[in-house]
């Protein structure tokens, strides 16, 4: 365990998912949301390349993925994640918003992709982009999972 965040982001802290969801109420058209993607896409920092190791690269998604966790102090996860991908990287930056700060069980009670139903992001996706969105998830729950029988 420890305090000391590896690759900091502002999701789920400075961007909530109340904030995305007040946000995203105000878009009805889905270039309005994929837009919005692409902003939350650029407020998620790069992953220093050291980070990027073939252990936390998921398959399953269109472009390159990376997504891992820490076990902070508290009991709590630090999720953190990059792609090469302008969307990609929003999704990530959407799912990093929805389950940051959460404990391993809080985590295994809860849909991952949830606040993408709440945000109508979901069912736009393409075949290609729902079956990475899943990949995310599946990380997400493989993790909490890990940490779960690790406490």
């Amino acid at each position: 365990m420890t305090s000391t965040l590896l690759a900091p982001h502002p999701f789920g802290d400075l961007i909530t998912a109340a904030s995305l969801t007040e946000k995203f109420s105000y878009f009805h058209q889905w270039e309005d949301r994929y837009r919005q993607l692409i902003q939350l896409s650029r407020q998620l920092p790069a992953l220093a390349e050291e980070l990027k190791t073939a252990d936390i690269e998921l398959t399953g998604c269109e472009n390159r993925v990376w997504l891992s966790c820490q076990l902070l102090n508290d009991g709590t996860l630090h999720f953190y994640g990059d792609s090469e991908g302008r969307i990609v990287r929003g999704l990530l930056a959407v799912l990093l918003t929805a389950v940051e700060g959460k404990t391993p069980a809080d985590l295994l009670q809860q849909d991952p992709l949830a606040l993408f139903d709440t945000l109508g992001l979901r069912a736009q996706l393409s075949a290609s982009r729902s079956s990475g969105l899943q990949a995310l998830a599946d990380a997400v729950q493989r993790a909490a999972r890990q940490h779960t029988q690790a406490v």
